[in-house]
């Protein structure tokens, strides 16, 4: 299967459940907030909250509870017209077909809810990190921000899944402890 009908069917796999196709469809029409979508859906708040994060994680939608949601007409665009070839320069000297469609400019628009893929977009970051450096959370923050708005989570993913190894280091000031961060995996390239 080439890639551009792994991508389709990837965002047709999003909407082939029905909360999460009644939740879109709600955004499309113009909801925004969650108990307006929850409402025009026809969905209980949890029901729709859980449609509405999924469909933000699959990079369908924009958004939160707090803010609203959007749907993101440039994904649908660019699955629809885009080579394999474009989605493999977003990934980056050396980017594999899998994180090349997560990427869009250097930002990552959706985090992979496959293991395997995430895995592969994980690697991909852990490059954004010096091996042999330790880097105080603050900067991990930014660094993994300036990729994707949750850089908590990918922060989390990245030590859950053995790219990154933390620590409580005394401050600088003296005092309280900083979390420190280093790189303990991933790929490497030589040269």
């Amino acid at each position: 299967m080439d890639d551009d009908a792994a991508e389709a069917r990837d965002l047709v796999a999003l909407l082939a459940e029905p909360d999460r196709l009644r939740a879109f469809a709600a955004v499309a029409l113009g909801a925004e907030a969650l108990a307006e979508v929850a409402e025009r859906a026809g969905l209980e708040p949890r029901a729709a909250a859980i449609a509405l994060t999924r469909l933000v994680a699959g990079g369908l939608l924009e958004g939160e509870a707090a803010k609203g949601y959007a749907v993101r007409t440039d994904v649908l665009r660019s699955s629809a017209r885009r080579p394999a070839a474009a989605r493999q320069e977003d990934a980056g000297p050396g980017g594999s077909e899998v994180v090349g469609r997560f990427l869009r400019g250097g930002r990552l628009v959706a985090i992979p809810a496959a293991r395997g893929k995430r895995l592969a977009v994980l690697d991909h970051l852990a490059a954004l990190f010096e091996p042999g450096r330790r880097y105080p959370e603050r900067e991990v923050n930014e660094i993994l921000g300036a990729v994707y708005p949750d850089y908590a989570m990918l922060r989390r993913y990245l030590v859950d899944d053995g790219f990154l190894d933390r620590a409580d280091e005394p401050a600088p000031s003296g005092g309280h402890t900083v979390k420190v961060y280093w790189r303990t995996g991933g790929s490497v390239e030589l040269g």
